[in-house]
Formats: C-alpha cells, structure tokens, sequence
C-alpha cells in the first residue's frame, strides 16, 4: 500500500492487535493562518499609548476664573493608559479582565502609580458589591426561583415576543427604585436566561437573544436613575452639589425629576430595541400554556427557596433603609451584600463548586474599570479632561452648555465607573455653570440622567456586563448598537432641559443679579 493510500484509510489503525510502525504513522499539519486584524488592534492600543506617552507636555488647562491645571507626565500617562484599555475593550482582542489586568501592570512598569495602590484598586468595596451581586444570580438559579418567576411572568404577559421584551423591561426598571441596578441585573439575569431557552434556540444568538439581554442593561440604568436605591451615583452627586451650590437635594425631589425621564427612556428603548432587534419570530405559539405547565412541575416552594428568598430580601431591605435610617449609616452596601453571600455558603445554599463558576472575568473587568478610573483621578488626568473641554462652551448658550456637559458625562461614564465620572464632571461643571447664567439644579439632573445610562462599553455600568455573559452579542455590537442608543439619550435629555424639566418648575436659567441704584 502506498503511503498516500495509507493516510486515506487510516493508517492509525492498528494490524493484527498490534499498534502501528513508526513508518506508519502520519500527522497532518494544518497551517494556521495568522489574524493579522487582530494584531492591527492590539498595536493600535499600544500605538495610542505609546503616541501620548512619549508627546511632548500639553498645555494646561485653564478655567474661566484663571485657575491652572497642569498635566503631569503621569497624567498624560493616565490618557495614554485610557486609549489603550478603550481600544482593546471595544475591538476585544484579549479577554476583558485581561485588558483590566493591563491596565495595572502600565501603571506599574511606567511608574504612573504604585503598583500597590494600583492593583487595590482591584479590590476596592464597589467591586465586591459587584462580586455579592452576581452571587445572589446564582443563588437565584440554584434554587430555581429564577424559573419560578420566569414561568409566572410569560403566564402573564403571553406569546407575543414584543409583550415579554416589554413585561422584562418593565420588571428590570421597576426592581431598580428600590434595589441596586447590579444587583438587579444580576437577579434578572438568570430569568431571562430560563425565558430564553424557551425560545427554542439553545445559546445560538438570535435578534430576539440581543434585545433581551442588552435591553435588561440597558432598561436597569434607566430605572436606576428615579431614586437614590439605584445607585452610589446619585448620592454621590448630591454630595458635591450640597458642597459646592450649598443646597440639598432631598430623596423624593430627586424622583420628581427623574421619575419621567427613566420612564420614558424605558418605553423609548422598548421601541429601540423592537426596531433594531426585531424578534425573529412574532409569537412563541404555546409558550402561555408551556410556562404553566412547568411551573405547576416545579412543586410548590422548597424550603432552601424560601431561605435564600429571606437573605435576599432581609439584604435588600437593609440597604434601603440606609437611605431612611441615619444609625444604619455606617454599614457599607458591599459588607451587607456580602454577608449575604456568606450566609449562602453557611447554609449550604451554594458549595465550593459554585465559587469556581464566578465569572472571574467579569469581575477583573470592573476591577480594571475602577483602576484605571482613580488613576486618571489621583493624576489630575480626569480634571485637566474635564476644564479643557467644558471651557470650550463658556461662551455658548445655556442649553448647549447643559448638552456639552451631559456629553462628557455620559463618554466619561462609558469608559470609568460611572460614580468615578460624576466626582470627576461634577465639581468642574458646578464652578463653571454660574459664569454662563445656568442654574446648578440642571446641572445636577442632566448629568444623572446620561451617568446612568452607559450603552457603550462594558465597563460602563455592572448590568452591561453581567449581560454580556449570556454570549449573545460582543463586546463590538455592544458599542456599535450604543451609538444610536446614546443619541437618542441626548434627544431625550434634550427635550426634558428645554421643555419638561422648566415646565416642573425646574430653574434652568439664574435671574440676573440686581444692579444696584446710582444715588
């Protein structure tokens, strides 16, 4: 037999019992084609760093009252570190925490910061919120309360794909007034995973997979933002402003404003999404009568869901009553969350082999997110940012100073955490918006409002990216479907600076002062 006869048939195959000769065996070498897309990336991150790093000093940035802001080499670092983690986030050509993992190692090897203080930043208290909240999604699908309430759901809302994009984008708003958009998106998460799975097309993407899961991201920053239970942002902000303006904003002022808006951004996106990601199919046919089927097959409520129903709610009730409670002021959410999270290993709800199915990745993601968002603020990189673009508009109407701000507000929160972005927009804006005549309440409501809502980038917000563990979409149908999303949050935020915020009695422009009488 020949030896180009042998590879055909097999030759592998032992004779006679016995294994085969050396002569025998051949190997068949695939080429494997270089991605050189790929590498145009991962040198167009490292082109930008290089490029900023190694530029001369940039002037500084000055404000309206002649204040200097210089740019250090380790600010200009910080940029450079900035593009690069963009870049690589966007075209995703290593995995997300691995560009997290980057971003500590720069600030370490070209002295930007301490690799100490660096790399704590992995582990500051907002990313174990975020670790306590994707924990309580597990527990949530362990338990099988998940399927529980996703049964009950479709038995409400029905066969029709546009009903149950809308009956999961109003639960997911609704649940984010009273508990933190993370942790909301982590406990919906895993519902809507068991709702898509009746979809009848395994994990294979599909439009419908899409809407679903960018939606719920999406849908959980737009009810976040109508009260203070939502997120850290809003206190934050609050925070700055009660410093600077010398006012405080109460709790249910703060819902007034941003009641309609979340709302209307809920619908507005339910109509985005039924337009960009029209379901495949109109109706499930059967799916009312399957969903309650199988929840009459789940039995009625085990004890170990009870349980761990008790923990989540008795977490979620003593975050809230932070808001209301000044003695329970000094608990920090995280330690809530995750005592939690201990409780559910104590009771044996979850085991060692739930620990190991964390999503690591997505956790390095926001510890890189948190760190490189400290460095552009320890290194004055953020505030330089901030003076050398809004000193572009003093000059400019009051209505496109509010926009220009709300612009920075919503690219900063994309790229860094979006409380990191409100400390770092906010007190810029607040100094400057009296030189224009702009009242600071406008200020405040408009730069919540896009802090919120990050349809970017991953990194943007928690939700954005628990969503993206669903493999549905990439990292770049995220940010290219965003463009859209964003411009029709600006239109939105527009119409609300201009027309509905004045119309509620919102000052938007100061009076001028008095003149004082020439005797």
């Amino acid at each position: 037999m020949a030896k180009n006869e042998k590879l055909e048939e097999g030759a592998g195959a032992p004779k006679g019992g016995l294994p085969p000769m050396p002569d025998e065996i051949y190997l068949a070498t695939t080429k494997k084609r270089i991605d050189w897309k790929r590498i145009v990336f991962i040198m167009l991150g490292l082109g930008f760093f290089t490029a900023v790093y190694l530029s001369p000093s940039w002037p500084d940035a000055v404000d309206p009252a002649g204040e200097h802001f210089v740019l250090t080499r380790e600010g200009k670092a910080a940029v450079g570190l900035f593009l690069l983690a963009a870049t690589w986030w966007v075209l995703e050509v290593v995995p997300i925490g691995i560009t997290a993992i980057t971003i500590g190692v720069v600030q370490s090897l070209f002295l930007i910061r301490p690799a100490r203080v660096a790399f704590t930043d992995f582990m500051a208290p907002s990313v174990w919120f975020i670790l306590g909240s994707i924990v309580i999604g597990m527990v949530f699908t362990k338990t099988g309360l998940t399927k529980r309430m996703a049964y009950k759901m479709l038995a409400l809302v029905g066969e029709r794909t546009s009903m149950i994009y809308l009956g999961c984008f109003v639960m997911t708003a609704a649940l984010a007034h009273i508990m933190a958009h993370t942790a909301v998106a982590a406990t919906v998460y895993p519902l809507l995973m068991a709702i898509y799975a009746l979809y009848g097309e395994e994990e294979k993407p599909t439009k419908f997979g899409k809407g679903l899961f960018i939606g719920m991201a999406y849908v959980a920053g737009a009810g976040s933002i109508v009260t203070l239970l939502g997120a850290a942002r809003g206190a934050v902000a609050i925070g700055f402003y009660k410093d600077i303006v010398g006012r405080d904003i109460g709790f249910f002022e703060l819902t007034t404003y941003m009641f309609p808006v979340g709302w209307l951004m809920t619908f507005v996106l339910w109509g985005f999404f039924m337009v960009f990601f029209k379901p495949e199919r109109p109706t499930i046919p059967g799916l009312r009568e399957r969903a309650n089927n199988l929840y009459a097959r789940l039995g009625p409520i085990t004890s170990q869901e009870v349980i761990a129903l008790v923990i989540v709610l008795g977490t979620v009730a003593v975050m809230c009553l932070q808001q209301f409670v000044p003695a329970m002021g000094f608990l920090h959410k995280s330690a809530v969350i995750l005592t939690g999270t201990i409780l559910f290993f104590l009771l044996r709800i979850l085991t060692i082999d739930d620990l190991e199915e964390i999503p690591w990745n997505i956790i390095l993601l926001f510890g890189g997110a948190m760190s490189i968002g400290f460095c552009l603020w320890q290194t004055g990189a953020a505030e330089w940012m901030a003076v050398q673009w809004l000193v572009m508009f003093e000059k400019a109407p009051a209505f496109v100073f509010i926009m220009a701000i709300s612009f920075f507000v919503l690219l900063m929160t994309n790229f860094i955490m979006n409380v990191a972005a409100i400390a770092i927009s906010m007190p810029v804006a607040l100094v400057l918006a009296p030189y224009l005549s702009v009242a600071p309440e406008v200020v405040l409501f408009a730069s919540l409002v896009v802090a919120g809502m990050p349809f970017l980038l991953l990194v943007g917000a928690a939700p954005n990216a628990i969503a993206y563990g669903s493999k549905q979409f990439t990292n770049g149908e995220f940010f290219l479907y965003g463009i859209p999303a964003s411009i029709l949050l600006m239109i939105v935020v527009g119409i609300f600076v201009w027309i509905i915020w004045p119309a509620m009695g919102m000052p938007v422009i100061l009076p001028p002062e008095p003149v004082a009488a020439v005797p």
